[in-house]
Formats: structure tokens, sequence, C-alpha cells
């Protein structure tokens, strides 16, 4: 299991924590996309993100998180099942922008105005969308503030990725810590202080600490039991049928245009890069489908 993720509680039933390591995850979509380093900074810690928040989730459901901003970056977005599978892609693969310290500057990549839009596929017949202003743009800090104003969930959220010169994903990982109601701010209050105390996640991630060790540091000195250790990976939800049925809703109209002036159809995943070849008859066959529907 390259990566994974545990997920625990506190035996007095005050805390829940998750941590995880995605360093293969997030090499291997970077890699898909060529980000240059700092948009590959922001779609490591992006897809961290979307890791923890997939592991909160019942078996079936779905989570796509947007971060929006004025930034080059433009946007990132995520998606997340409760397998432990995630995908992703960034605005603009291109952006590399640096700090005068020469750290990557996620923050003004992404851009300092904008909006963090979580969206929960919960099997409902709408799905649970909630949407809050970015913090710092650094991303764990966003989404600590959508669950705090959006869910009402006190949270803590460390994210953190170690890229080498080369733009090659060394180390990613991060956690995320939640209150359970009725929550105790004495608690709260006492686990925000020892976790600034701790050495940073940056150091930890790259100094090979595993999901257990972090998760062992986070807790020190409260007892809490190990419920779920999950594999975290790379996995495209995209098929061919899925693709028809995106080129079926675009109407008749919008078909008929294709074959008439392309003669067929070429379309891309956004998040996993797949070319899906649609030719003429393949077009006159959808556009039979449109029609059929239309009648019955």
């Amino acid at each position: 299991m390259s990566d994974y993720l545990v997920r625990a509680i506190a035996k007095s039933g005050s805390v829940r924590a998750l941590t995880c390591v995605t360093t293969s995850t997030a090499s291997e979509v970077c890699r898909r996309h060529g980000t240059l380093p700092t948009a590959t900074a922001a779609l490591a810690r992006s897809l961290t993100a979307g890791a923890l928040m997939g592991a909160l989730l019942k078996t079936g459901q779905r989570v796509a998180m947007r971060f929006e901003g004025n930034g080059p970056l433009k946007k990132i977005v995520i998606e997340a099942d409760s397998d432990g599978s995630v995908r992703g892609y960034v605005g603009d693969t291109q952006v590399h922008l640096l700090r005068p310290d020469g750290a990557l500057d996620v923050p003004n990549a992404l851009g300092r105005a904008g909006f963090l839009t979580v969206a929960k596929d919960l099997g409902l017949k709408e799905p649970y969308r909630g949407t809050v202003q970015l913090y710092t743009s650094g991303i764990a800090e966003d989404l600590a503030l959508y669950l705090v104003e959006s869910e009402q969930i006190p949270s803590a959220v460390g994210i953190a990725e170690f890229i080498e010169q080369d733009g090659e994903v060394t180390a990613c990982g991060g956690f995320l810590i939640q209150a359970i109601p009725p929550v105790d701010p004495l608690v709260v209050e006492e686990l925000m202080n020892h976790i600034e105390q701790l050495p940073s996640l940056s150091e930890l991630l790259h100094g090979g600490k595993t999901p257990e060790e972090i998760m062992e540091l986070l807790l020190s000195g409260m007892e809490y039991d190990i419920l779920e250790k999950r594999a975290i990976g790379f996995a495209c939800s995209c098929s061919r049928e899925r693709i028809e049925r995106v080129l079926i809703s675009m109407g008749k109209k919008e078909l008929s245009s294709m074959l008439k002036e392309q003669h067929g159809a070429e379309v891309t995943c956004e998040f996993c890069g797949e070319r899906y070849r649609f030719s003429e008859a393949d077009l006159e066959r959808l556009i039979a489908e449109v029609d059929a529907t239309k009648t019955e």
C-alpha cells in the first residue's frame, strides 16, 4: 500500500482524526498534466484535501471541490470518492511563481480573491453544496474555513508537499482533525496548542513519517483507536458511455453541427487526458437517440 489514509477516534469520543500520505498519487496526477513546480504544489495539496474529504463520506458517495481565484492558476478542480480514489486538474499547468525567499508561491498563483465550492453527491436528488471565500489560498486553511463555516465543525487541517527542483513530488500528505459535538472548547484549545508545537508537516513527510506515526504525534497524550486504514490512489471516472451521455445532453442541433462541420468529434477528459473519438456514424447514432427520446 503506497499511499494510504488512517482514520482514528479518541476513546473519549471528543475528537476524530485523519492522516494520510499521498506522494505517489500526487506525483502521478501531476506527471499526467505536465505541471510546472508551483502548479504541481497547488494540485498536490488539493488532491490531498480531496482524499481527506473523501474519507469522511459513506460508501458510494463522492465529493467535488473547486478552488477558483483571480491568479494565473485560475482554478483547481478535484473529485474524490469514498473508496479512496481521487483525481484533479488545474486551470493552467504552466504556472510557476516564487516568493522572495524562493519558496513556491501557491497563494498568489491561485489568487488571493476567490471562492472554494464543495459539492457532495450523497445519493440524494440534488448534491449538497457549500461555498466560502478563499481565506489564504494555501488550500489547507481554506478547507478548514469551509468545514467551520459551511458545515459548522471545528476543524484543523494540515497539508504539505516537498517538490524537488526538477518538479518531482517526493513527499505529500496531510491531516484533518475535527471536534465531535458536544464540543469541549478546552480540548480544542489544548489540541491546537499542541499541533503548533510539532515539527512542520513538510519536515515530517520528507523524513518518511507514516500516517500512523503522524497520528501518534498529533494525538500525543490522548488515547485513541485506529478505525480504518484505506488505500489512496488516482482513478478517473470517465468512460465512453459517460462521454456519450454528455454529448447527447448537448442536443440535436449541436451534434448535427459537429457532424456537418467536423465530420466527427474528439473529447478529452480533463482529469486523466484520455481521448474519446466519435466518427460520423457515432454522431448519427447519438442524434437518433436524441430523436428517440423526444418521441417517447
